[in-house]
């Protein structure tokens, strides 16, 4: 049985193959799947799968009947995955298959996240892909036991996703499209008073006063009648502002909308000294231009951290606000400028919800964004822009404000830049990275295998701070071990990969943005190893034309995978790659090159 399999939790427990259904029967079957799910790769005992099944009245032959239903189950799902018997019970390996409660769990923690950080336009988004991970109310086959233990938690769950979707979307301007949703949600839940106070909020930013107050006085005769409590100081903070005028408008904007900044920022001192300098000095005459900076460099190098590092640190200088906007989305695609756009002009105070929303066409975005920035002393912060179509009308205009990009690729269309391009970190920045991570003490206890997970390292900030965290999480684990675990080649990405830290998926995207050509051309280039190596010399390895090879070179330069060296006095450049580009290189699949 071939096929990619996914599992529903947040509705009827069930399982499809390639999106087709895989055919279960009966409540018992269904239990026993989701108490393995739910486990998450964790022993299951006979004792919980019994309880789940019959509760305290377990018939005489349950352990028999646990077998059957396993049996059963490993029958349906095939060889995708296992269901392992380990002493005194089951355990369930299903990392090669979608579970949809994993899903709404990660979005909803990176849409967490983002509103924390005023993120609202990237919030509302994640957060509203967590929501449409359901398709009914969780666990909706499984047996009554089951349900009792574990339908209120993941429920609770659910809400809580859908008040912080709601709070983005109030956030953004989206007040006049929540009034239908927001009534429907408080008629379900009459006593919820954080509804409540989110729909007389919307109410009053759409004009719809007398209404608010209805509902306010609704909700307070409820809880008086049904509780015997006054309203909270949400419900009736959100009736107070309403009725001294307050916030009829969306919030405006604060004075620095970034990422949080790293508890403790590491190395690139010099690298962000030159950047703040650069920000922070203000052109004069007539000639003045805007202040720009680009800062390049490999998957993984730490661009992102830099920057908001940086931006946090110039926001001062900045009295009309410090503004950013990812130019990916959460899977790694680049984003349209009138989407970027839309977000920008909301974090600006644009109060036309057309705009707000991306309704308007891309001329008519940019001419908002142009006049809403004019003559205002802003820094914009571009951050994982793929090329620069992406940039179109995105440019603030003026030396009053600066610009900072990040981007893997050379961009041309950054105007007057100062391209600051990433290199690996030196062993000392190395070892205080992965000191931050796992632990001072830890790391001074071992110096000699941190010199050799520095070197497996090879300086990318992305793996020393997948193998510091991987570190922490294993407090047992020697760092001697965890090197011994890297000598191997074939598994070294993964190992240097740990939960959000996936230097293999980071490595994997950045192949995603090449041509097809150069993308397939990279694998044989592996062959020619680290270097420094000519274009004749990969010509002769991937047995393409020299003038084909070179420019397949240097597209990989200019997308930050390659290293370019000073050419000999014949003028022939000289390459080299990065010891971990390289070893993904060599572990993609080749594909045959047209001849």
């Amino acid at each position: 049985m071939s096929g990619a399999l996914g599992f529903r939790l947040l509705g009827p427990v069930s399982v499809t193959r390639a999106g087709a259904p895989v055919p279960l029967s009966g409540a018992k079957i269904h239990t026993v799947l989701a108490v393995l799910l739910l486990a998450r790769g964790a022993l299951v005992v006979d004792s919980r799968l019994s309880a789940a099944l019959w509760g305290d009245a377990p018939p005489p032959t349950s352990n028999a009947q646990i077998y059957t239903y396993v049996s059963r189950l490993r029958k349906r799902l095939g060889n995708r995955v296992q269901i392992l018997r380990k002493g005194p019970g089951y355990v369930l390996d299903a990392r090669e298959a979608e579970v949809d409660l994993f899903s709404f769990e990660r979005l909803d923690r990176l849409g967490r996240q983002a509103l924390e950080e005023n993120r609202h336009e990237e919030a509302g988004r994640l957060l509203g892909g967590a929501l449409d991970c359901w398709s009914g109310h969780a666990l909706e086959n499984v047996t009554e036991h089951l349900l009792r233990f574990e339908r209120p938690r993941l429920e609770f769950l659910r809400a809580q996703a859908l008040e912080r979707r709601i709070e983005a979307d109030l956030a953004v301007g989206r007040h006049r499209s929540l009034v239908p949703e927001l009534l429907s949600l408080v008629a379900r839940f009459p006593m919820d008073e954080n509804l409540r106070a989110h729909l007389i909020t919307a109410l009053h930013r759409s004009d719809r006063q007398a209404e608010a107050v209805q509902v306010y006085s609704e909700g307070r005769r409820i809880l008086d009648e049904q509780l015997g409590v006054v309203p909270g100081q949400q419900l009736s903070g959100a009736y107070l502002r309403m009725l001294r005028g307050e916030s009829a408008d969306t919030p405006r904007r604060p004075l620095v909308l970034l990422p949080a900044r790293a508890a403790a920022f590491t190395g690139r001192a010099a690298e962000a000294a030159r950047l703040r300098s650069l920000l922070l000095r203000r052109p004069a005459g007539p000639g003045a231009r805007l202040r720009a900076a680009l800062v390049t460099g490999m998957p993984g190098s730490g661009k992102t951290a830099l920057a908001v590092e940086v931006a946090h640190g110039c926001a001062e200088a900045f009295p009309d606000g410090v503004v950013h906007a990812d130019l990916q989305d959460a899977d790694g695609a680049a984003r349209p400028p009138a989407a970027v756009l839309a977000e920008l002009l909301s974090a600006l105070g644009e109060t036309d919800h057309t705009a707000r929303s991306g309704g308007y066409g891309l001329s008519e975005l940019v001419r908002r964004y142009r006049s809403r920035i004019a003559g205002s002393r802003l820094l914009v912060v571009l951050d994982d822009v793929s090329s620069d179509s992406q940039l179109t009308g995105l440019l603030p205009v003026g030396p009053d404000s600066a610009l900072l990009v990040t981007s893997r690729a050379r961009l041309a269309g950054v105007p007057a830049a100062h391209t600051l391009g990433l290199g690996p970190l030196d062993e000392q920045d190395a070892v205080a990275l992965l000191a931050e991570a796992a632990g001072a003490d830890r790391i001074r206890a071992e110096p000699a295998a941190v010199r050799d997970l520095v070197l497996y390292c090879a300086g990318l900030p992305l793996a020393l701070r997948s193998a510091g965290a991987r570190l922490a999480a294993r407090p047992h684990r020697t760092v001697a071990r965890f090197v011994a675990q890297l000598a191997e080649p074939r598994t070294r990405l993964a190992a240097l990969s740990y939960g959000d830290l996936d230097l293999t998926r980071t490595l994997g995207r950045a192949l995603t943005r090449l041509s097809p050509a150069t993308a397939a051309v990279l694998p044989w280039l592996a062959s020619v190893g680290p270097g420094p190596f000519t274009a004749r010399l990969a010509g002769q390895a991937t047995g393409l034309p020299e003038a084909e090879a070179e420019h397949a070179l240097e597209e990989l330069v200019d997308a930050s995978l390659l290293f370019a060296e000073p050419g000999s006095a014949l003028g022939e450049d000289r390459y080299r790659f990065h010891p971990l580009v390289l070893l993904h290189a060599d572990t993609t699949p080749r594909r045959r090159l047209p001849r």
